[in-house]
């Protein structure tokens, strides 16, 4: 049914039926059709249809609730006359609606069959002036520079009846009613024009979103050119290329469809000496690339897959020869010192040597940073005459890292051995994994565990790496590891290493590195001759004891290279001198006051004081063990910063002595009325470990006994509940650290008297070394005098007056 009815100019009346709009908002002004299909809207329709024709459109605050009350719907909608009515067959009715008036509704009568609600008009008012009247100008501006972007506004301004009145009325509400209906803003932002009754502060927001939508097609458009221009390149590059083969195939230059590009991998492949398997991959995907046009994204992937497939060395080897006498004089020539290191490194190339293979365990250098662990990998590639290729591991935490990603990702490649091997150029290069120690673990994969099989020698001859898809091998690499600590290796994969430990530089190598490597290398890469400068052996001493303090000798060379660089500054600044002697006075002046103080032995026998030694990646030192004794309950305070074993030792240490209160001469019932303080100073520097078990023990008896320990005597020792003492780990460098000091009797366990042989001859010389296996023998060597047993008539009643 179809009805016709030309628009009513009647006064409004006071209550009206209410259609809810769902992301629609009707303005005054303007005409809109609209279709509704809910009982309660098709309701008001017929209320309204058989009435005056007029209805209030509102629109929804939800457009998801299908049956929306007072509210659910915005306060502010728009009178609107129903000029058609069609009712379709579906049940559907569509409308031709023109607003006429912007109203309040202010109260809500009808809300059960239809909706029905009491309006109140808001009058259509502005107030002419300058700046409405700018305001006007700019958003017919910015209209009309939307509609030549390519806006595409909800109707099409020709055929607007009001058209006229948008681009010559003068009247801002109607300008803002007729734009705002014509451009698809968001709901929201209408219905706030809707609602605003000011007429230049609706201006303002007009302009503000009409700002917005011209923006953002500025970009389209830009966006728009720029795909258009490329697409046009593709196009034009395309169209070339086929004509390009249309005439290389007319003058019979023409290859059966494949290109020069074709025909160099087929090359390549022939004389890369692949594997069967491997060249038959590589043929197919070859087969793939011919067939595909160039504009086929594919075709650059299977391009670079093919390219690695041919630049992997297959089966160029490198010399084989191993010359050992030429290795050991490499070894020698490239670092100093490291005896048990060369050593092991020899036998290694000793075997290979003879038996023709690189399969066997996989070397891991383990020490402190500096020591030389990367720079001993060059040296065994150079020995050997191979290629060396490094690959750093700290940080890694995907395992695509180590076995490539797969081919279906973009920017995809192989792994980390993989591009060694490519840049090595052979299949049986030194390839050095340093930092093996620093591999992470996170939610894409273990790293470590791929490492598994590419260092297994009895399953690395069939390599799988995700980006070739094909197996490669890797049993000719001589593959070396390098860590600072074993605890962060996993076990499965420390179980495929030979760890090679590095145990530090003494000052004397240290000295001996300076002086044969780090100074004439400083000196070139200054730019001056050797002759120009010269350091004194005290001078070398000097900046190793005072001005570092390292395993290594990254640091020395950081502080030689400082005195060079300033002695290059003055030869720069026009210094006549013919040469400049580097004394112990000098270096104070170029690099200033000392960094590190030595600890030296002390001075007189004291009672409560033990110097004991301890050892960390920096190399060893002695430290200070001081106990005092207090009144109160029987406690035990440990302080210096010290970790959970030195306390445990401590605690062990005051249980021993409790237990042998009657050989030390001691009261039955003394601890119960005393505290022991112990007190490890430099409390800044954390200290742990067992190895001061002994010196502990023996500063607590001299502090009841009231015996002094001799000055020039050093420990260290793990001790037992029992007394027994037992072995400990780094006695080079403590031993060497104690020498310096000024020690001359060191007290160590009888277990470690094998350790003697890695101590330097000059040390050995100058120290006294006494081995014990209890604490008796310690005591005996370290007291002025023996602590004097108690008779059993001694034991009782023995005031704490007598111990102080």
């Amino acid at each position: 049914m179809i009805n016709d009815y030309p628009m009513s100019t009647n006064k409004l009346p006071e209550k009206l039926p209410v259609g809810p709009l769902r992301d629609t908002v009707m303005f005054p002004g303007t005409s809109l059709p609209i279709v509704s299909g809910r009982l309660k809207s098709k309701t008001a329709l017929d209320q309204a249809w058989s009435g005056n024709r007029q209805i209030v459109f509102v629109t929804q605050k939800n457009s998801r609730v299908e049956d929306p009350g007072d509210k659910d719907l915005y306060q502010v909608g728009t009178v609107c006359l129903l000029k058609r009515m069609i009712k379709n067959p579906e049940g559907e009715y569509t409308v031709s609606a023109e607003g006429l008036a912007r109203v309040f509704l202010k109260n809500y009568t009808q809300t059960e069959t239809y909706l029905e609600a009491e309006v109140e008009e808001i009058p259509e008012l502005y107030e002419k002036n300058e700046e409405t009247e700018a305001m006007t100008r700019t958003v017919k501006e910015q209209f009309r520079r939307f509609i030549e972007l390519g806006g595409n506004p909800l109707f099409d301004p020709g055929t607007l009846s009001n058209w006229a009145m948008v681009s010559q009325n003068e009247d801002p509400n109607l300008l803002v009613n007729s734009i705002a209906q014509a451009i698809d803003f968001k709901t929201i932002d209408k219905q706030q024009l809707l609602e605003m009754v000011s007429a230049a502060e609706r201006l303002q927001r007009l302009s503000e979103l009409l700002a917005k939508e011209l923006k953002i097609l500025e970009i389209s458009q830009n966006i728009s050119n720029k795909t258009q221009e490329r697409v046009s390149k593709m196009t034009r590059e395309a169209i070339l290329r086929e004509q390009m083969r249309s005439i290389e195939e007319e003058l019979g230059e023409g290859d059966g469809g494949q290109n020069q590009e074709i025909r160099e991998f087929e090359t390549k492949i022939k004389r890369s000496g692949m594997p069967k398997e491997v060249r038959e991959k590589a043929l197919k995907e070859l087969s793939s690339l011919a067939k595909m046009s160039q504009l086929n994204p594919e075709a650059s992937y299977k391009r670079n897959y093919l390219e690695w497939l041919t630049d992997l060395p297959w089966k160029a080897e490198g010399k084989a020869k191993v010359d050992m006498k030429k290795a050991e004089g490499v070894l020698d020539e490239d670092h100093y010192g490291l005896a048990k290191v060369k050593e092991r490194i020899l036998e290694y190339l000793a075997v290979h040597k003879l038996s023709g293979q690189t399969r066997g365990p996989i070397l891991c250098f383990v020490g402190p940073p500096g020591t030389g662990k990367t720079s001993i990998g060059k040296s065994i590639a150079r020995a050997l005459g191979r290629k060396f290729v490094k690959a750093s591991l700290g940080g890694i935490r995907d395992e695509a890292e180590i076995r490539g990603h797969r081919r279906t990702y973009v920017g995809s490649m192989p792994g980390r051995i993989i591009q060694g091997i490519k840049t090595a150029g052979m299949v049986n290069p030194v390839f050095m994994l340093d930092e093996i120690d620093k591999v992470g673990l996170d939610y894409r994969g273990d790293p470590s565990a791929a490492l598994l099989e590419a260092l297994d020698p009895e399953q690395n001859n069939a390599f799988s790496d995700h980006y070739l898809e094909v197996p490669f091998d890797l049993s000719n690499v001589m593959f070396i590891t390098t860590a600072n600590i074993l605890d962060t290796i996993p076990p499965a994969l420390r179980d495929r290493l030979e760890i090679i430990r590095y145990a530090g530089y003494t000052e004397d190598e240290k000295f001996h590195i300076a002086r044969k490597f780090l100074i004439p290398k400083q000196v070139k890469s200054h730019g001056l001759k050797e002759s120009k400068i010269i350091f004194t052996d005290e001078a070398i001493h000097e900046i190793i004891q005072k001005y570092t303090r390292e395993a290594g000798v990254r640091n020395l060379e950081r502080e030689l290279a400082a005195v060079i660089r300033k002695v290059a500054r003055k030869i720069a600044e026009g210094n006549k001198e013919k040469s400049f002697n580097i004394t112990p006075e000098e270096v104070a002046k170029l690099l200033g006051p000392a960094k590190f103080l030595p600890e030296l032995a002390e001075v007189e026998d004291t009672v409560g004081t033990v110097t004991g030694m301890s050892w960390s990646e920096a190399g060893g030192d002695i430290i200070f063990i001081e106990v005092t004794l207090m009144p109160g309950k029987g406690q035990l305070l440990l302080t210096g910063q010290l970790g959970d074993v030195m306390k445990e030792s401590g605690q062990a240490a005051l249980s021993y002595v409790r237990s042998h209160w009657r050989e030390l001469g001691l009261p039955e019932r003394f601890f119960y009325k005393v505290d022991v303080h112990v007190h490890v100073p430099e409390g800044a520097i954390p200290k742990d470990g067992p190895s001061a078990g002994i010196a502990l023990t023996t500063a607590i008896i001299s502090a009841f006994t009231k015996i002094p320990v001799k000055k020039y005597v050093s420990m260290t020792g793990e001790v037992t509940l029992r007394g027994r003492v037992l072995e400990i780990g780094g006695l080079k460098e403590k031993v060497i650290a104690a020498h310096r000091a000024g020690v001359r009797t060191i007290i160590a366990p009888e277990n470690n008297r094998k350790d003697l042989e890695d101590i330097p001859d000059y040390v050995q010389n100058d120290v006294k070394f006494v081995f014990v296996k209890h604490m008796d023998d310690v005591l005996k060597v370290a007291l002025t005098r023996p602590p004097a047993p108690k008779s059993f008539k001694q034991q009782h009643h023995v005031p704490y007056s007598a111990l102080a």
